[in-house]
């Protein structure tokens, strides 16, 4: 199995970012995809999932701002992060059939 993840970078506040998972070595569409994200010296915290049905959930400091999405076809699920705000910067991580992706760094910053 593994994730490629990919799309973190530097952006301004009020800024957005797409970051995408992509899924091998599994049968991708029945599996619900989540990301996480981890600022330095904190516990990893989740920011959203969507189901292999395509249900979504959010956290909330997200609800309204992030969007999560999947496309089957390619193996591959996405966070789009809009409105990002400094408080936003951590490592995030995408999480699919008990397996981490590797990590992505996302920096808010004027």
């Amino acid at each position: 199995v593994q994730l490629q993840a990919s799309g973190g970078g530097l952006v301004q506040p009020g800024g957005s970012l797409r970051l995408s998972c992509a899924a091998s070595g599994i049968n991708f569409r029945f599996n619900a995809v989540e990301w996480y994200r981890q600022v330095s010296g904190k516990q990893r915290e989740f920011v959203a999932r969507i189901t292999s049905a395509s249900f979504t959930d959010y956290a909330d400091f997200v609800k309204g701002r992030f969007t999560i999405s999947r496309d089957n076809a390619k193996n591959t699920g996405y966070l789009q992060m809009n409105s990002l705000q400094p408080e936003d910067t951590a490592v995030y991580y995408c999480f699919v059939y008990s397996r981490w992706g590797q990590e992505t760094q996302v920096t808010v910053s004027s």
